[in-house]
């Protein structure tokens, strides 16, 4: 029997879903977590509009999961994506979809999933991304929508959208570390063995051109750097040890990660004083010392910027019982 304190996330499969996104939803809420967490983290559920649900280009029939109605008392609906996005959702999805949301219910849309959410109206002067491969058409059907295409995902409050699929494990991950903290997140990312933070967006998917001479892999000096967070790193600490200019840095890290090497740098420092807040630390200057951030200030203005939250909000939350 589900426990009446979880997170109810549901999912709506509809004709024609892709399998792959619906599996990454069910690895990250579906899934039992006591053997990494000791505790569940969310109640998952998939509801169909139909008994039996023909998936994408009738892979499989999906059968045995609830009628629309589950979605009723869900505390985040997963809306259906497939690759015909030309193709009108049903009228009994989308009217699913606005209900939830009237009700305060939040909404997440995978990949083609933002045409969904746009479909019901739901994105209409909200900001949405969606597969790079469909930009120009959203923008086309859907010009009240501030799309954002060159980013891995959107979290614009009580609706969020992924890019493409594999970028539903991104904001699965995103979820997660934003209802339960970065520690959960890093547990449920080491089962899927999938990076719990991918840093750059999209544009870096983009077809274009193979290079005549790819560039090294930056794993090294990213390893390297991820073990020193709490010392005075600079950019041009990271060049050093990559052996080459700060400029050719730059362009790798545009190339490969789709950032530069500071936002980089200081991303990792703020995921590392999220762990260090959560494992028990609360004298602020410490946890912004040891995290490179340097200040208690710094840690203020960088953990709100990142999370929305203050060192002590943050704590209360995600701190030790």
């Amino acid at each position: 029997m589900a426990q009446e304190s979880l997170h109810r996330v549901v999912v709506i499969v509809d004709a024609n879903s892709n399998p792959f996104e619906l599996g990454c939803a069910t690895e990250v809420f579906g899934l039992r977590r006591t053997g990494e967490l000791g505790r569940e983290l969310y109640d998952f559920a998939l509801c169909s509009p139909d008994p039996a649900t023909l998936m994408r280009d009738g892979f499989f029939t999906l059968t045995g999961v609830a009628g629309l109605e589950a979605a009723e008392d869900a505390d985040t609906l997963i809306v259906p994506n497939r690759p015909d996005v030309e193709v009108p959702r049903r009228p009994a999805v989308l009217e699913t979809v606005r209900r939830a949301h009237a009700r305060g219910a939040r909404l997440v849309g995978f990949c083609s999933g933002a045409f969904t959410l746009a479909e019901a109206g739901v994105l209409e002067g909200r900001r949405a991304t969606a597969h790079w491969q469909w930009a120009d058409a959203f923008r086309t059907r859907f010009p009240g929508v501030r799309l954002e295409p060159d980013v891995l995902f959107v979290d614009d409050g009580d609706i969020l959208t992924a890019a493409g699929s594999a970028a539903a494990l991104d904001l699965g991950l995103h979820l997660v570390r934003r209802d339960h903290g970065a520690e959960a997140a890093n547990a449920v990312s080491r089962r899927l063995v999938f990076a719990a933070h991918r840093d750059g967006g999209q544009r870096q998917f983009v077809e274009r051109p193979v290079p005549d001479v790819p560039d090294e892999s930056l794993a090294p000096v990213l390893a390297w750097a991820q073990e020193r967070l709490g010392e005075p790193l600079t950019v041009d600490d990271l060049a050093a040890r990559a052996a080459v200019s700060a400029a050719t840095l730059h362009r790798r890290f545009r190339a490969q990660l789709g950032t530069t090497p500071l936002a980089w740098l200081t991303g990792e420092r703020v995921a590392l004083a999220c762990r260090l807040i959560e494992r028990g630390e609360s004298r602020f200057e410490v946890v912004a010392r040891r995290s490179g951030l340097g200040t208690a200030a710094n840690l203020r203005a960088r953990l709100h910027r990142e999370t929305g939250l203050s060192p002590s909000a943050y704590r209360h939350r995600f701190g030790p019982a």
